[in-house]
């Protein structure tokens, strides 16, 4: 028996079914899945620890896809939907169009690609801790509070899909962020900005790091890293690591 690939038909399939299958075949040892006539099925890759696994999800998942993972490869050629990325761990989710709202909601670790634009509240309540800094890079625009509450990782908007105009992110960019750094390539007006956030100058390794990820995000999707790099980026940080320091008690 081949161990290496198994397709999965989720057409029909009930959400807590298809997942249980999914588990089981990985810890019988196969290395990659395709699922195909994905529709909405909800916590695809919640919780799984598979490092070395991948799986290639054809159609759109429901909300929380990876939720809580601990390490393993999800492409999605289609769209996401909300939730993609809660709370993860370890791992590395690619999406081949949009994504909704609260992407990587409280993020600790792993990488995410978005080719196109993602919905409002990404990245919000991420953190890090020691060596794991989780990365979001984002092709499109983002909506209203990206990185509200922000206290650690990193989160690269490319603009791409940008109209003559359009602003890369909605209002309130870094409300009550208090750690973590943000890249837009693209200009931000002030009244877009959350009060605790603050534009500052790029510096070597700011560059050095974007264009490590947008090396990667080109080699997935198949843009052109000069069109991209040709642009200038802004670099928005916290004004302090306890904006709020003085409501509490103690």
């Amino acid at each position: 028996m081949n161990l290496h690939k198994l397709t999965i038909d989720a057409k029909g399939i009930h959400y807590k079914e298809l997942n249980e299958m999914i588990e089981s075949a990985l810890n019988e040892g196969y290395k990659e899945i395709d699922l195909i006539n994905v529709n909405g099925q909800r916590y695809i890759g919640d919780g799984l620890t598979f490092p070395d696994r991948k799986l290639n999800i054809y159609g759109t998942p429901g909300n929380d896809l990876a939720a809580f993972m601990n390490g393993l490869t999800i492409e999605v050629f289609a769209n996401g939907q909300d939730g993609i990325g809660n709370t993860m761990n370890a791992g590395k989710i690619i999406v081949h169009g949009s994504a909704g709202d609260i992407l990587g909601y409280g993020m600790r670790g792993g990488e995410i690609f978005i080719k196109d634009d993602v919905g409002y509240r990404v990245g919000i309540h991420m953190k890090e801790y020691q060596d794991k800094i989780p990365v979001l890079v984002v092709g499109g625009k983002a909506g209203d509070f990206l990185g509200e509450y922000m206290a650690g990782g990193r989160i690269i908007v490319l603009g791409l899909t940008l109209k003559d105009g359009e602003p890369i992110t909605g209002l309130y960019c870094g409300t009550g962020m208090h750690g973590g750094v943000m890249y837009l390539r693209g200009e931000l007006q002030p009244y877009q900005l959350g009060k605790e956030v603050k534009v500052v100058d790029m510096e070597d390794e700011d560059y050095k790091f974007i264009d490590k990820y947008v090396t990667e995000f080109v080699k997935l999707f198949g843009y052109s890293k000069e069109y991209i790099m040709s642009k200038p980026f802004y670099k928005l940080i916290p004004y302090n690591k306890r904006p709020y320091g003085k409501l509490y008690a103690y």
